[in-house]
């Protein structure tokens, strides 16, 4: 990965890190359907409008492929990460979400992208564990409402990474632009029936209106557009590595903004779940300090 890569993925940790946050201070207002319908919503006129500047066609042609991206890398992992707000802590979600490495490397394995060995086997092993010591252990009474909610946002982590392998061989095909234009608009579509029972239901407060805006218009539309090019250029594991640094920007904006407080079993969880990730990526520091030694 060039460290222009590498740079501009830790920009956009830092604004998915607060998406965390925004949607734990929208959910409770608007309802996770609606909430998801919302900012793909404004995510989508905001790259419509970047399309017709840079003259870009809407790839209609991909129709069904779109509506398979926007089903498994947008509407889902949006709907199932705004549930899970409604019922987990901001830290804790952004904790929960790092485990779309180990699912994101099952995926590429899968496809014949990466080598799944016995290291990233265990890292599979640590990551269930440091989930459960973070559920169970935490600082928070893990009722059966926390647990469900943690699960759901596993679910949503399992689907960002799953899908990107299947985002990857679609930038081989289609641009960036289009195809995040594409899958925001479709996720719309998906969504409608879910965001027309929560509109009732709804209370449109200026803290929630301010939290949509900001993840529609930035950590959903532009900064997806600056990930789908980075995709381009590197590996899909390679892409949710970025998950980490997602992760601490998570907590640390939960933790400043939102006042969350964090138990030891919290930290030690996450260590697990971090040194997991670290496994299943086949990041070894010490092998390339032995390469670059030998050279």
């Amino acid at each position: 990965m060039r460290a222009k890569h590498f740079l501009q993925l830790g920009g956009l940790s830092a604004l998915w890190g607060a998406s965390f946050m925004l949607t734990r201070i929208a959910v409770p207002s608007l309802g996770p359907y609606l909430l998801a319908t919302l900012r793909m919503s404004l995510a989508t006129v905001v790259l419509t409008i970047i399309m017709r500047a840079l003259k870009q066609p809407w790839p209609f042609e991909h129709w069904r492929e779109i509506f398979m991206l926007g089903a498994i890398s947008v509407a889902g992992p949006h709907v199932l990460y705004a549930w899970s707000a409604q019922g987990l802590p901001a830290g804790y979600g952004a904790l929960l979400s790092v485990t779309a490495v180990l699912f994101g490397a099952v995926a590429s394995a899968w496809f014949g992208e990466e080598d799944f060995s016995y290291g990233k086997m265990l890292g599979c092993l640590l990551g269930l564990c440091g989930a459960a010591l973070v559920v169970q252990l935490g600082p928070i009474n893990p009722t059966n409402s926390f647990v469900i909610s943690a699960l759901v946002c596993t679910a949503a982590s399992a689907l960002s990474g799953i899908s990107a392998s299947v985002l990857k061989r679609a930038t081989q095909r289609m641009e960036p632009l289009a195809i995040t234009a594409g899958m925001h608009g479709a996720g719309v579509l998906l969504m409608i029936p879910g965001a027309i029972s929560d509109w009732s239901k709804a209370t449109f407060t200026w803290h929630a209106i301010g939290a949509v805006a900001v993840m529609g218009i930035a950590t959903s539309g532009i900064a997806y557009w600056m990930y789908m090019r980075i995709l381009r250029h590197v590996t899909p594991l390679a892409a949710l590595s970025s998950t980490f640094m997602t992760t601490g920007f998570g907590v640390m904006w939960a933790y400043l903004l939102l006042n969350e407080q964090f138990g030891a079993a919290f930290y030690l969880g996450g260590a697990l779940i971090l040194l997991a990730c670290v496994l299943v990526a086949g990041f070894n520091p010490l092998k390339r300090i032995q390469v670059r030694a030998a050279n």
